[in-house]
């Protein structure tokens, strides 16, 4: 059974706590999307708690940053975890060794900033990929001109090295604006395909549901697991990561998959037959679907 809403408020009032998806549901890298927050400020006037949860390899503080500019701000919610933010705690750990060879644009850099989890500064030492003891992907060096394809070399160098890689970004692609980019994610499992070690800390993997349950009982420990909402555009990430922690969903179908499911720009609601065979071609069911948060 498929369940569209046409409005969170629909069904709001089932949850006291949500995790919510940033790409695809609140901005597209590079505006705000006004129902979507709206959407956040009324769950919280009315009492709700908003956890923004989102495989940004950059930790949180510089993702604050980021989505301030487009408006979004801590009126809409009460924290934010980033993939960057778990991943960065295991490599604190000494989990991936000194030596890392970084796949991801300069931007990505504060990645290696480990300030928070010790006062060693010399931690981690980039070097080339014949130096290292593991390989951290963020993103691609420039996902403007690049594709996985251009990675080849490189999957190679590290298989035949043995070095495990560490994604700090699951997702496989993102929308930026009308233009569709691709992910660590997609280097990540092209990586695991020829046979190499890609270790994964976003979406939809366990570490950063179990920070966010930390960060959500550090707010308010008497809230249960069947009263918190997973809401997401990435079917493999934001909804297949909620099912797996036993959590309940909301497909938010205008995203990533607005061309598989069929938006009915009129309604702004998915084609209920596509939906239908999006969701039997991964076997999964989210709790409710929609077209656009809001």
């Amino acid at each position: 059974m498929v369940h569209i809403i046409e409005n969170f408020n629909q069904i709001a009032h089932n949850y006291k706590a949500m995790f919510c998806d940033l790409w695809g549901c609140l901005h597209n890298g590079k505006e705000s999307f006004k129902e979507g927050l709206e959407a956040l400020y009324h769950f919280r006037n009315s009492g709700g708690i908003v956890i923004l949860l989102t495989n940004a390899p950059r930790p949180g503080e510089v993702v604050i940053e980021f989505i301030k500019k487009l408006g979004i701000t801590i009126d809409h919610y009460d924290e934010i975890i980033t993939s960057g933010d778990a991943a960065q705690f295991s490599l604190a750990s000494g989990d991936f060794g000194q030596n890392i060879y970084h796949i991801g644009p300069q931007r990505d850099l504060c990645f290696f900033n480990l300030h928070k989890f010790t006062h060693d500064h010399s931690l981690i030492n980039l070097v080339s990929i014949s130096e290292a003891s593991s390989i951290v992907c963020t993103g691609l060096f420039n996902d403007q001109t690049e594709d996985p394809s251009d990675y080849q070399n490189i999957i190679n160098l590290g298989i035949q090295n043995k070095l495990p890689l560490l994604c700090a970004n699951p997702d496989i692609q993102v929308d930026y604006g009308h233009q569709r980019l691709w992910c660590a994610g997609a280097i990540a499992d092209n990586y695991s395909k020829a046979g190499g070690e890609s270790v994964y800390f976003g979406k939809p993997h366990k570490p950063i549901y179990d920070l966010a349950m930390s960060k959500l009982y550090d707010i308010d420990s008497s809230i249960s697991k069947s009263e918190i909402i997973c809401i997401g555009d990435g079917i493999l990430t934001d909804i297949s990561g909620g099912i797996s922690n036993n959590l309940d969903t909301l497909f938010v179908t205008g995203g990533l998959s607005s061309k598989d499911v069929g938006i009915i720009k009129e309604s702004r609601i998915p084609n209920e037959k596509k939906l239908k065979e999006f969701l039997s071609r991964f076997k999964l069911t989210p709790t409710a679907s929609i077209g656009y948060f809001q």
